[in-house]
């Protein structure tokens, strides 16, 4: 197998009128919380990073990039670069990267990450033969670092301020010298905020340059409302231009970004297509698995109108379908296994909705709902009537004003801080 390096377009110029990318949107959840960062807006004519309309398992991306290679044969390289962080989804991104790879051998293959958690993962990313690795760091001094990040989770334990950045940092340069001593080609991206790190990015150079990063991508940073930093103005072009030339000492500069989207495909800088947007929810809408079949999704409910009650106090379950005119219609009611048993009880409902591709209910605790994915169920918590939800959930529809509220994570400067990232 030959990897034809030249025919990425974000790290060769001169190919990227002519090979396209797609970007797989398995990653939901993130391990940082930037204060430039809100993923909680999606509009198809916006291109940032962390943006998408839809969120993929990754057999239904693979289905998904199926169809891409269809309508764009010039795709030369499949990247996951969120809308959170890789890494922050580890299980989702190798399982994807294996899937890839497997059926498309002479894909090039990447990665975008904050780098936090990316140090287990490289043997593996070389072993695949992922090709290119993009890590963002936008400060190598701790006290910069830590007017840019609200906190990092790693571990499962909560960090702020000057350890939060002293943390991200240290594992971000070591990343990047491990990624280099596994032969991988490696980009760094350091945003420009002004009266930040506008600055300080030459240092940023300096450094990943001695660590063996093969080009540096400095991005202007991208005004986004309800985040700490919406009332920054972005970097003027002739700031921007400035520290390429600056940093171009260092490291050959990457000045074609188009700050894609996690959904991103085609060709950088062209809008997703209305044909490709489509294709997207409809893979949304298979079952995690498409080969299987699950033709039916279940709901909790107490009176068979609305989604109102929780899955562990559930007697039983009703179970929707669609009928061939394209309507939501009630096709059986099961009886939820006995209360008690732990992750026995679970098993066995998941043994009862196994043809269900999802299960609708107000409220659920994490074991049920991890043993639930496990088997292939989405677990989705939701308020509202069931034949709006059950039909938009069939059809691929964004579903976030039936969501209750404490379900939703928005990444901006009203995040709870929790670290469980975007939903």
């Amino acid at each position: 197998m030959t990897l034809k390096i030249a025919n990425h377009p974000c790290f060769n110029d001169a190919s990227r009128h002519k090979f396209g990318r797609i970007h797989l949107p398995i990653a939901p959840k993130c391990n940082i919380q930037c204060n430039y960062c809100n993923r909680k807006f999606d509009c198809m004519n916006e291109n940032r990073p962390g943006v998408t309309s839809k969120i993929l398992s990754p057999r239904q991306a693979m289905h998904y990039l199926d169809q891409a290679m269809i309508l764009s044969p010039n795709i030369a390289v499949v990247g996951i670069a969120g809308p959170g962080d890789p890494f922050a989804n580890p299980d989702e991104t190798m399982e994807t990267l294996r899937l890839v790879r497997a059926k498309y051998p002479e894909m090039l293959l990447c990665v975008a990450t904050n780098g936090l958690d990316l140090l287990p993962y490289i043997d593996e990313l070389a072993e695949l033969q992922v090709s290119h690795v993009t890590i963002t760091i936008n400060a190598i001094d701790p006290v910069i670092g830590s007017e840019i990040y609200a906190w990092v989770r790693h571990n499962k334990k909560m960090y702020r301020d000057l350890d939060a950045a002293k943390l991200l940092i240290g594992r971000q340069l070591e990343a990047l010298k491990k990624l280099k001593e596994a032969g991988v080609t490696a980009k760094v991206n350091s945003i420009i905020i002004p009266g930040i790190n506008d600055s300080h990015v030459i240092e940023v150079a300096r450094k990943v340059a001695e660590l063996g990063a093969d080009i540096l991508n400095c991005m202007p940073y991208y005004s986004t409302t309800e985040t700490v930093f919406e009332n920054i103005a972005e970097p003027s072009p002739d700031l921007v231009s400035a520290i390429q030339n600056a940093t171009g000492e260092y490291l050959p500069q990457m000045k074609h970004c188009a700050r894609c989207r996690a959904d991103a495909v085609g060709i950088i800088g062209e809008i997703n297509s209305e044909e490709m947007m489509q294709k997207l929810a409809e893979a949304a809408a298979l079952p995690k698995n498409p080969a299987e079949s699950r033709p039916y999704i279940a709901v909790s409910s107490m009176e068979g109108v609305l989604i109102n009650q929780h899955l562990g106090e559930a007697e039983r379950f009703l179970i929707y379908g669609m009928n061939d005119t394209g309507e939501c219609i009630l096709v059986d009611a099961r009886t939820a296994p006995p209360a008690g048993g732990g992750k026995e009880r679970w098993e066995a409902l998941a043994d009862t909705l196994k043809d269900c591709r999802a299960l609708l209910v107000n409220g659920a605790g994490g074991s049920p709902t991890t043993v639930m994915k496990a088997k292939g169920i989405e677990v989705m918590v939701l308020e509202g009537v069931i034949e709006e939800a059950v039909y938009g959930v069939f059809n691929g529809q964004d579903l976030k004003h039936l969501m209750k509220s404490s379900q939703i994570h928005a990444c901006g400067s009203s995040c709870s801080g929790t670290g469980g990232g975007c939903g």
